[in-house]
């Protein structure tokens, strides 16, 4: 059963800036530079919705946007955000029940492979692949360790937190950048944040 983070709806962006301080949120901003002029995007796992308002700031015209997440509430918060004269499509549903066109420029996965172990991963990575255009765009952010004696540990209670709010089934991260490379994306843009914790990188297909 795939995770919900509708229990989470109401604290989430609140207990992200108590940990993290602006890391995620600038992990996410980061992105959202490499997205081209009248794009058509789609969003995985969009949250509290508040990287529309970013978006809009970048590009307050001429993207079609399909944003897809799972969790009733956070879709509630997402439709109060900004779209400018963007056009956005809402689909509250859980990305691997979502059938889709192979017509989109730009995908965005922020934060969401932690949330799936291995296995589960790559499918969910495999379906969300096959609605890219070939020479699209990919940029995702997530969690990575790099040897720091903390990272293990706030990683573990991380998850062990979400497995009991949101029922995750992840205990461990999955091989990002193996699946990219097997699917022949190249990674051409990367940022660091958070002591190297999280990453943030913008892939291209082809």
């Amino acid at each position: 059963m795939p995770a919900n983070y509708n229990n989470s709806a109401w604290f989430y962006d609140r207990l992200s800036r108590l940990v993290y301080g602006k890391a995620l949120i600038k992990a996410q901003v980061y992105l959202l530079r490499f997205i081209p002029p009248n794009s058509n995007i789609l969003i995985v796992g969009g949250g509290t919705g508040w990287i529309l308002d970013e978006i809009v700031n970048i590009h307050p015209s001429g993207l079609q946007i399909t944003y897809v997440e799972i969790a009733p509430k956070m879709m509630a918060l997402s439709k109060k955000r900004k779209a400018g004269n963007n056009r956005v499509i809402f689909i509250n549903e859980a990305i691997e029940d979502v059938r889709l066109l192979p017509d989109f420029d730009v995908i965005i996965t922020p934060f969401l492979f932690d949330n799936f172990t291995e296995q589960t991963f790559k499918q969910v990575f495999n379906h969300i692949h096959s609605f890219l255009k070939p020479g699209g765009l990919w940029l995702n952010c997530d969690f990575q360790l790099k040897g720091k004696w903390w990272q293990k540990g706030l990683l573990k209670s991380m998850f062990l937190f979400f497995r009991m709010i949101c029922d995750i089934e992840a205990s461990a991260l999955p091989d990002v950048n193996n699946q990219f490379n097997q699917c022949g994306y190249k990674a051409i843009a990367s940022q660091t944040f958070f002591g190297e914790f999280i990453i943030s990188q913008v892939y291209k297909q082809g």
